[in-house]
């Protein structure tokens, strides 16, 4: 058996046939410590996504829960305590409250998102234009501060006076409501980008004004903007309860936590079940919402990231 002797800096054959797959190796190894350590320096996020994704899970496969119709009366079977037939119970016509509350979470869950949604697209894009363009942000602006003298409940109380109940008129006049909170945010956020040496540069150069806010101002709102989105999503859910339990919101045909809260009020001293599981639903997903955006907000804060 011989033994041969490499010059310094020589690669031997063995370390040739092994190096391509190290690179491979340590990359995978490297993704799946980046992915559990952001999870672990982040668990809010961790919790609040995964409460977040159970509830889509139901509202997504909710016929399939082994659910009833949600609208079905059986007045032979009303008030009837949990069982094992009934597992929420049912309320005073008969309908099965397990199987309302979880055709519920795609009223709240869709209420939310669709504000959320629609909130942020519509307040960036007013907050852009009061930020960059001097002569147009007094007027926008005294426009929006109207709108937040009436307190957001209220608002979308008077809104929906006028209009027919519908989850579609319910997300308009909450959408309303919350315009306000993102653009002033932007606004805040375009005032301090606008003096930045960047944006000057951009400016003295010639560059249109549309240019420089899509390129240079829009990308560094997205991260706040975000942040502001779960918390109007969790806002809206609420607002959404509050304006079915008075009456104000979707109609009582549709199966909604604000809905049937209503509806069981009157027996929550001997029925409490009928309020309970509705609000407990509701309080799980408000938290997850929450528990997203203050972990987005600290992941995405560089300040914090810092500290970390």
């Amino acid at each position: 058996m011989s033994t041969s002797i490499l010059p310094p800096g020589a690669v031997s054959p063995q370390d040739v046939a092994v190096a391509p797959a190290m690179p491979d190796i340590m990359a995978q190894k490297q993704t799946r410590k980046g992915v559990l350590g952001y999870l672990l320096r982040h668990p809010t996020i961790a919790i609040g996504g995964f409460l977040l994704l159970l509830m889509l899970a139901i509202a997504v496969f909710a016929p399939y829960l082994w659910t009833k119709d949600p609208t079905a009366l059986a007045p032979a079977m009303r008030t009837r305590d949990p069982s094992a037939r009934f597992w929420f119970g049912t309320d005073m016509l008969g309908r099965d409250v397990y199987s309302r509350v979880l055709y519920g979470t795609r009223v709240s869950l869709q209420v939310g998102f669709g504000v959320a949604f629609f909130a942020s697209i519509i307040g960036l894009a007013i907050g852009l234009v009061s930020g960059f363009v001097r002569w147009a942000d007094s007027i926008i602006m005294r426009v929006m501060d109207g709108i937040m003298s009436i307190p957001s409940i209220l608002l979308a109380i008077a809104l929906m006076a006028l209009t027919r109940g519908s989850v579609g008129n319910v997300i308009l006049a909450i959408t309303i409501a919350e315009i306000p909170r993102v653009s002033r945010l932007v606004r805040g956020v375009v005032l301090s980008l606008r003096e930045q040496p960047y944006v000057d540069a951009a400016i003295a150069s010639g560059t249109r004004t549309p240019v420089i806010i899509w390129r240079h101002i829009l990308p560094n709102t997205l991260a706040p903007m975000t942040v502001q989105a779960t918390y109007i999503c969790a806002s809206a859910m609420i607002a959404e309860a509050i304006l079915s339990f008075i009456g104000a919101g979707t109609p009582p045909i549709i199966p909604s936590w604000g809905n049937i809260m209503a509806e069981g009020r009157a027996l929550w001293q001997v029925k409490p079940y009928i309020v309970f599981f509705p609000a407990v639903f509701l309080s799980i997903t408000v938290l997850a919402v929450n528990l997203l955006g203050d972990g987005l907000r600290d992941s995405l804060d560089p300040r914090a990231a810092k500290r970390v």
